[in-house]
Formats: C-alpha cells, sequence, structure tokens
C-alpha cells in the first residue's frame, strides 16, 4: 500500500539547486520532501566541480616543485602517485559530503526519500513506495555529460566526468574531445601530473571566452606541452583499453590521433527522461525544462532550478534559483531570474573568469563602447610572486558603466568578484576607481583599470592649464 504525504514543497533531485530550495524551505516552516534516486551533492559533489578542482590542486602541487628558479630554489622533478591523488580527491569529497548528507537534512525536518521519482499528475509524485501530494514541486534533476554520436565510440572504453575520477593509473596519452572548460581543466590537471595529452576541438577552444584573454591560457598550456588541435572533426574512434585510435578531419586532412585512453568533454545534457514530465503538464526537450523567468514551467505549479532549467550550467546558478524559486513558491513573491551578471570560472593556471558582455558581443550590438586593460606586470603583488602572465579588460558603455570583465591570471576567479558587482548594479567606473585597495595585492589591478578611464581627462593640457590658473591665486 501506497505511503501517502502531504508537503508544501516537495523537491525532486538533491544536487545543489535541489538541497538549497530543501534547506531553505524547511527551516522557514514549509512541509519539505526531498527526493534522490543516486548520491546526494549530485554531479557537482561526486563528478563535477569538487573532485575536478581537488585534481587541478594536486597537479600545481607537482608542477610547483619545478617552478622554483626565478626564487633561487633548484627545481624538483616530482613523483606522482596518481592512485594517492585519487584518494586525495576522494578524501575532499569525503569531507564535504556530510554538508549533503540525508542525516544532516533530516535533522533539518526535511523528509529525504532514496528512490526514482516520477510524476502521477499536475499535483501527485510516485517515489518508490511513497506518492507525495504537494502544492509546489521542485524539478532539480541536474544534467550529465552529453556523449556525441560519434562512429565507433561506443566500442571502446572511454571517460566523461561520471566516470574519470575512478581511475587509479595515470593515462599514458589521455586524448580529450573538446576543448571547453572540463576538456581544458583536466588536460592541464592530466598533463601536470605525467600525462601526455590532446585536445581535439571543434571550434575554437575557449568558445564562450573573450579570445584574446583565452589565448593566453592556450598559449600557457601549449607551452607545458598540451597539443590543442582547434577546428578539427572527430570522425571515428576505434581500438581497445590501451589503444585508441582517434580519426580526425584537420582542415581537409585526413589524421590519426593514437592515445592509450579518451575523455568525452563535449557539454551536458539535461535529465528530463524518466520522470513522466507529461503527465504533469511540462513541456521539455533535450536542453531542459521550458520555464519563464520566475522559473515556472509550464504547469505554474512546478518549478525548474539549476541545470535541468535549460540555461546556464553552473553551480552557483542552481544556488542562485533557489531563492528565486523559495520567493515564488513559499512567499508568492513574483521574483524573476537576471542571468546578465553570471560570472564563470575556468580553474586552469591562469584561471580564466568572465562576467558580463565580452567586447565582441558588445561590439555585436553596435554599441559604442571603451575597453579598458591593465597587465599584471604592472602589479607589485604580481611581482613578488613571479606571476606576471595576465590582465584584466573591462568593457563600458559611454557613460562609464560597467558592461562586462574578463580577467585572465592567478586567482581570477576570485578577483572577478567586484566586477560581478559592478554589472549587476550598474555601477560606473568611478565607484571602482575610488575605493582604497590593501597593498600590495593583486585586487589592485580592479581599481588600476577603472583609473584609466579617467587617465586622459586628469591629465590633459586643460587640467594642467586649470592648475596652473588656480595658482596663480596662491
Amino acid at each position: 500500500m501506497a505511503k501517502r504525504i502531504k508537503a508544501d514543497i516537495c523537491v525532486i533531485g538533491a544536487g545543489s539547486g535541489g538541497l538549497s530550495v530543501a534547506a531553505g524551505a524547511v527551516q522557514m516552516g514549509a512541509r519539505t520532501v526531498l527526493i534522490e534516486r543516486d548520491a546526494m551533492g549530485g554531479d557537482c559533489l561526486n563528478t563535477g566541480c569538487v573532485p575536478s578542482k581537488a585534481l587541478l590542486a594536486a597537479a600545481k602541487q607537482a608542477y610547483g616543485m619545478g617552478e622554483g628558479e626565478p626564487f633561487g630554489i633548484a627545481p624538483a622533478k616530482a613523483k606522482v602517485d596518481f592512485a594517492k591523488v585519487q584518494d586525495h580527491v576522494h578524501g575532499v569529497i569525503a569531507a564535504i559530503a556530510p554538508n549533503d548528507s540525508v542525516a544532516r537534512f533530516e535533522a533539518l525536518g526535511v523528509t529525504v526519500i532514496k528512490d526514482h521519482a516520477r510524476f502521477r499528475d499536475g499535483g501527485t509524485v510516485i517515489a518508490g513506495n511513497a506518492e507525495i501530494s504537494a502544492r509546489r514541486f521542485v524539478v532539480a534533476t541536474g544534467s550529465r555529460a552529453a556523449v556525441p554520436p560519434i562512429p565507433g565510440l561506443d566500442k571502446v572504453p572511454f571517460y566523461t566526468n561520471e566516470n574519470l575520477f575512478e581511475n587509479r593509473e595515470c593515462p599514458r596519452h589521455l586524448i580529450i574531445v573538446g576543448g571547453g572548460p572540463i576538456g581544458m581543466e583536466m588536460a592541464q590537471a592530466h598533463r601536470r601530473l605525467g600525462a601526455r595529452v590532446t585536445v581535439l576541438e571543434g571550434l575554437r577552444a575557449f568558445n564562450r571566452d573573450d579570445p584574446e584573454l583565452s589565448a593566453i591560457v592556450i598559449d600557457r598550456l601549449r607551452r607545458e606541452g598540451i597539443e590543442i588541435l582547434e577546428g578539427v572533426k572527430v570522425a571515428s574512434v576505434s581500438g581497445e583499453a590501451g589503444r585508441i585510435s582517434v580519426e580526425i578531419d584537420d582542415k581537409g586532412e585526413k589524421r590519426t590521433v593514437e592515445g592509450s585512453h579518451i575523455l568525452i568533454a563535449t557539454g551536458r545534457r539535461a535529465n528530463v527522461e524518466g520522470l513522466d514530465l507529461e503527465k504533469a503538464g511540462i513541456e521539455y526537450s533535450d536542453r531542459g525544462l521550458k520555464v519563464d523567468d520566475r522559473l515556472r514551467t509550464t504547469n505554474k505549479h512546478v518549478f525548474g532550478v539549476g541545470d535541468v532549467a535549460g540555461g546556464l550550467q553552473f553551480t552557483h546558478v542552481a544556488g542562485y534559483h533557489a531563492g528565486i524559486v523559495i520567493r515564488n513558491a513559499l512567499f508568492r513573491v513574483p521574483a524573476r531570474a537576471d542571468h546578465s551578471a553570471v560570472p564563470w570560472v575556468t580553474f586552469t593556471d591562469p584561471e580564466l573568469a568572465h562576467v558580463g558582455e565580452t567586447e565582441v558581443s558588445a561590439r555585436d550590438r553596435n554599441m559604442k563602447i571603451n575597453v579598458l586593460r591593465w597587465h599584471l606586470a604592472e602589479n607589485d603583488r604580481a611581482q613578488a610572486e613571479r606571476q606576471t602572465e595576465g590582465v584584466i579588460k573591462v568593457v563600458t558603455d559611454t557613460h562609464a558603466r560597467v558592461l562586462g570583465a574578463t580577467i585572465v591570471g592567478p586567482h581570477a576567479g576570485e578577483l572577478i568578484l567586484p566586477w560581478v558587482l559592478a554589472k549587476s548594479q550598474a555601477l560606473k567606473l568611478s565607484a571602482m576607481a575610488s575605493v582604497i585597495a590593501p597593498y600590495p595585492t593583486l585586487s589592485e589591478i580592479s581599481k588600476r583599470v577603472a583609473g584609466s578611464y579617467y587617465t586622459p581627462t586628469l591629465f590633459s593640457p586643460k587640467t594642467r592649464m586649470l592648475v596652473r590658473f588656480l595658482g596663480l591665486f596662491g
């Protein structure tokens, strides 16, 4: 006999977005049900952001041992135990996991059901032997690696982010299909840990990012020994474990790339299958749910958050969506999602961070813009740490309002935050130029690039004439 549960809000999926909705709702007094068929924490904790950054951190340690010469320290070759590196990765996951655990959420008062969920109708969900009726539902089922229909791929062993971190041996030669953030991060991590790496990209590596600044990262990766082939088409894959052959079309020339392992990093696909969304009157596609700016689906009692909502696929977007949904679902406030100031970061070394418009996108709108740059080589902290490879680039309108910013360099992901604030609050450059930045810090580059907008006026002939004129009066 089915167990009937009545709730104020029922959340399907315990990834970043679902957990945030559940935690917020129950602590605000809502009767909350959370359903998850797989691991709590979702992709981000178990197979995405957390393990990839942990692997990158290990790779950075290994690489740093050979980079001491500019400081007068003899370089040493790192001895990498790849299995222990993966122990580190899973240790990080284990340290964070209690925050996302069933025990924690049950302690908060959430009813957690570990089973597959499907809609029976527009107001009921079935999960195992439970039948949940709720005033509002939230679909937060996330996404998974999209595997392209490459001939022969289904006949060879391949990695995606979902099984890459189970590998205990360093690949001899890792072939990566996809030159986006995941592909490039894993390329550098594996190269620094001892693998030979080849990246195959059909368009341009870092295709969504500013080409001027992403070129700095690409150049660095190539200098570290990573082969990056852009504008190539993967025609077929063949071979067996330890011997993988990839046939490519490189601008009309047929070539074969041979390696020991292959990683598919060609984007994400929304998890919409098996939910019986049709029975609830919810429209969807391979890209995800059809939602409005309040994140409501075509069934106004059902919301979509995070990757499955079909927009920007970042953990921090899922967390942002959670706040929008709680205001709509619990407080009936018509809150609307605004994605114009969503930042993203690629955690290569150097890091690449962005918010708002790029120079290219702003010019495509036929806007009159100003483009400002400040190089890390002009920053004292960067000089002290011998990390001068990088630049900040800011795009403004003719009224000095910030349209977007891109940073390449160490800690770019940390340095982008004030520009997220500037973009989201429509601030002018004067706000950034007038702050007091601590010295010596990398954060000074934000003040410097903002100040450079006013330099031509501040030190103009008219200003000098004014100063001399005022000097006549004592």
